[in-house]
């Protein structure tokens, strides 16, 4: 149980550079004028998944006894990472466009700020 915690750290940064990365994928995409291409929503699944492993383990540490610095607002993030992708292409109605990427990238790097907020508030103070 004393390696959760750790594991939890790790897969915070984990999943920023995992989505950084997906956003400088999407954007050089959409320079080259292209949409959403099926390895990309592939990524964009794995990082989902991610996200939801972070959210799940967080769920037993809270459960544990551990608390974040800021628990309110570290549980809010972690519930805004997991409907980002999903709300995103739901509102998009899964098309697959130029315009869609360019919307992916932006998701992309806000959830690289949710995942450095969320480790700011999820510091011990």
């Amino acid at each position: 149980m004393a390696a959760l915690p750790i594991l939890h750290a790790r897969l915070v940064v984990t999943i920023l550079l995992f989505f950084g990365a997906l956003a400088i994928w999407g954007f050089v995409n959409y320079l080259r004028g292209e949409g959403i291409t099926g390895s990309y929503k592939g990524a964009l699944a794995i990082g989902e998944m991610l996200v939801i492993a972070e959210f799940i383990l967080g769920i037993i540490l809270f459960i544990s006894g551990a608390r974040p610095f800021r628990p309110s607002i570290h549980i809010l993030y972690g519930i805004v990472a997991i409907i980002t992708v999903p709300g995103t292409f739901a509102y998009t109605r899964g098309r697959d466009g130029r315009w869609e990427q360019l919307m992916y990238v932006t998701v992309c790097l806000f959830l690289c700020g949710i995942a450095l907020r969320a480790i700011t508030t999820g510091r011990a103070g």
